[in-house]
């Protein structure tokens, strides 16, 4: 049986996890694991809804040693964790608070204070053990499960961390504001340290200020695990950060102009990783150079007719895109944005990502997106905007955004609004953006 290390390098003294300026060691973490490990029930999933990302990794770690697969929800709404237990009722949850998920039962992640001992060894883990269902969104309404091997997350680690020229010796640490409950922050925060003994910070900070406290609770060198929205905060705030090796960024579009901001503020080099649920994290890309992107070492990309595919060793078939990508090779793409992107109104072809990223390009947009609503019964096609821009007129934004887009493209109408409904992620649903627009036309009624 082939098997991959739960560990990509171990020392039993070197940290990997920092709380409040206190640390816990690698070897503390086998302990801890072993230990929870067998307090587990014998059920085939789990669910863990650990916000503190050391818990999260311990209780994650010991259901891979009992031979469970962890389930990631596509949302902790009460409705969706509901459907998941309906759906996978042979299951339980792990918790570091009050959590409960009914009717699974739930078992505290106990705060460990294991310390090494010669007996507890690395765990080995078949590479083809299902270990995380991951959820998308089906068409008939039930999430749709994709099962990702432990084989398959531990290549993406490995492959990330190389592209990145990561080190061993670096002993970098990681700082995420992304949960590791979903993909990119599983793969980014919890993956790529414990394959390149790497360390994080158990917390998720969402503020400037509080990214700023959460990297300077930490030793250097530093990476900044976050999304656009993050990037742009900090950004926008003129935060004050600790010295940051590098960021990365995901879950959105990086404009390159934000992306060069925050090289020039923050003295650092920001990456953008691409990948999506199917296939995790495939390929990256250096903003501020260029606007290809690469694919991590082992993928190769091929043109199909129903559009573009990858396949990796650890793939059992070939996965096409879900986005509308252009080859620049087996290894190289440029991305245009989903089928579902793309616009046409009087006979002018559009993306809506392109027009956004123009939108947020525009001095004094903190926050904005184009959107195209369901407007039946009418026969012109009309895009409508919403934009955070506290300093900023409606006009002044449709003034500038006619120098830079078709005036076909521009909304009608430009909604200002406080803040966008993006999603713990930093993503915007097209549920989430109707909802906004109900809202506002309720409020138009009513004259609030």
């Amino acid at each position: 049986m082939n098997t991959a290390a739960l560990l990509g390098l171990y020392h039993a003294d070197r940290v990997l996890a920092w709380e409040n300026g206190h640390s816990m060691t690698y070897g503390r973490f086998l302990s801890d694991v072993e230990n929870l490990a067998d307090l587990l029930p014998e059920k085939p999933t789990v669910i863990n809804l650990a916000d503190d990302r050391y818990q999260f990794l311990v209780g994650f770690a010991a259901a891979l040693v009992r031979g469970q697969t962890t389930l990631l929800p596509l949302s902790r709404a009460p409705g969706a964790l509901a459907q998941i237990a309906r759906e996978y009722g042979n299951s339980y949850c792990l918790v570091d608070g009050t959590q409960h998920v009914e009717p699974l039962p739930s078992y505290q992640i106990p705060k460990g204070t294991g310390s090494p001992t010669d007996t507890v060894k690395v765990p080995q883990i078949p590479i083809d053990h299902p270990a995380i269902v991951a959820f998308t969104s089906g068409s008939t309404g039930s999430p749709h499960p994709h099962f990702k091997t432990w084989g398959s997350l531990v290549a993406v680690a490995r492959s990330t961390g190389a592209r990145l020229g990561l080190m061993s010796s670096d002993q970098m640490t990681v700082v995420a504001t992304v949960p590791h409950q979903h993909m990119y922050g599983l793969e980014a925060s919890i993956m790529l340290p414990i394959q390149h003994g790497m360390a994080f910070h158990v917390g998720r900070p969402l503020f400037p200020e509080d990214v700023r406290l959460a990297l300077a609770e930490v030793p250097s060198p530093r990476m900044l695990v976050t999304t656009p929205l993050h990037i742009r905060a900090c950004v926008t705030t003129r935060s004050r950060l600790p010295p940051v090796e590098c960021i990365l960024s995901a879950t959105a579009p990086l404009p390159s102009s934000l992306a060069k901001e925050a090289e020039t503020l923050f003295q650092t080099r920001v990456y953008e990783v691409y990948g999506f649920t199917e296939a995790g994290s495939l390929a990256t890309r250096r903003t501020v150079d260029e606007n290809t992107w690469h694919v991590l070492d082992g993928i190769t990309l091929h043109q199909e007719s129903a559009g573009c595919s990858l396949q990796a060793p650890y793939l059992h078939e070939p996965v096409l895109f879900p986005d509308l990508v252009s080859l620049q090779g087996p290894h190289r793409f440029v991305l245009h944005g989903r089928g579902t992107d793309l616009v046409n109104i009087g006979g002018h072809r559009g993306s809506l990502n392109d027009l956004s990223q123009k939108l947020n390009e525009i001095e004094g947009v903190q926050d904005g997106v184009f959107f195209l609503p369901d407007e039946k019964g009418t026969a012109v096609t009309r895009l409508i905007a919403f934009v955070v821009a506290p300093e900023k007129t409606a006009e002044h934004i449709l003034s500038a955004l006619r120098t830079v887009i078709d005036p076909v493209f521009l909304p009608r109408p430009l909604h200002l609004v406080p803040h966008l409904p993006r999603n713990e992620t930093g993503k915007l649903t097209r549920e989430a953006l109707l909802g906004l627009l109900h809202k506002l036309h309720n409020e138009e009624r009513h004259g609030t």
